[in-house]
């Protein structure tokens, strides 16, 4: 069943009946939902930002152990959140998690309930602000993911092209319940309907969200820019408790190059690595202490 674009009321009250029946049916017992702690559900909204839940689960539980609250994480060195995120990707996210964490203790140590207030974190956009609203607090969100726009496409918009999210947003806030008043239908529920009927889909039909105007096709790693950042931060961390506090220049060209080697790879020079760094540096990964980089 498909309900067509543009939607009656009548439309969205059937679409909002099939999302709930095949989220009861599709639901996943993930372990982040079986929290309404803030934090915990700060930690999974970032995790699963670009990286499939298979690989958070563990990895969530994993970090809790390590970092049980957000005074815990704001007080670990920035060398040991970066240790733990090792393997999820994109460590931007990680130093982000610590810098907002150092920010919340500073005010007090809690999470907002409040969009604005939220977005104010670093790393914290309006789809981790509204995860966080909508599974935290139970709050009205407009939560737009690549699951929830998956389902939006392929219901709403059956055959349409380059549908864009300034389209699908005012459809996304409609159908949000207003509070949590039924607990079968609030936005908690909605929004785990939304996303477990949207990881089905993408398993079972042509990716919807190929039709989204902004969709656009997640560039290879091998070799990539990004591998081979991720390969000097993996370095730097390797060696962060030697007496002299990280490797040097040359030490670290030479580790790139033997794994570069291994993946049958041409070696970056010692220049190449060394803009490597800068940048990294730039961003808060590392620092050059005399001759040694440092985490």
């Amino acid at each position: 069943m498909r309900v067509a674009s543009p939607v009656s009321p009548d439309g969205l009250a059937e679409f909002r009946g099939l999302v709930l029946a095949r989220g009861a049916e599709l639901y996943r017992d993930l372990p982040w939902r079986r929290t309404r702690d803030p934090y915990e559900i700060w930690l999974s909204e970032v995790m699963l930002q670009q990286t499939q839940t298979t690989r958070v689960d563990g990895r969530w539980q994993r970090w809790l152990s390590r970092f049980p609250t957000v005074g815990a994480l704001a007080a670990a060195s920035p060398a040991d959140v970066l240790d733990e995120w090792q393997g999820l990707g994109y460590n931007r996210r990680a130093l982000a998690l610590h810098r907002a964490a150092g920010e919340l203790v500073a005010g007090g140590g809690a999470l907002p309930a409040d969009a604005r207030a939220l977005q104010a974190l670093p790393g914290v956009g309006p789809a981790t602000a509204a995860g966080i609203l909508a599974f935290a607090f139970d709050q009205h969100a407009v939560y737009l993911e690549t699951n929830v726009r998956a389902v939006f496409l392929h219901e709403l918009f059956p055959g349409e092209g380059a549908v864009s999210d300034r389209e699908l947003l005012p459809l996304v806030d409609v159908t949000c319940p207003a509070d949590a008043s039924d607990p079968a239908d609030d936005p908690r529920t909605w929004y785990y309907a939304l996303l477990d009927y949207g990881a089905y889909l993408k398993r079972t039909v042509p990716n919807p969200s190929r039709r989204s105007s902004g969709h656009t096709r997640q560039s290879r790693f091998e070799g990539s820019h990004r591998q081979k950042r991720a390969a000097a931060l993996r370095v730097l961390l390797a060696h962060r408790e030697e007496a002299a506090g990280g490797p040097t220049l040359e030490a670290i060209s030479a580790e790139l190059a033997s794994e570069e080697e291994k993946s049958g790879r041409s070696p970056l020079s010692a220049p190449e690595v060394r803009a490597l760094l800068d940048e990294l540096a730039a961003e808060g990964f590392c620092r050059l202490v005399g001759d040694a980089w440092c985490v």
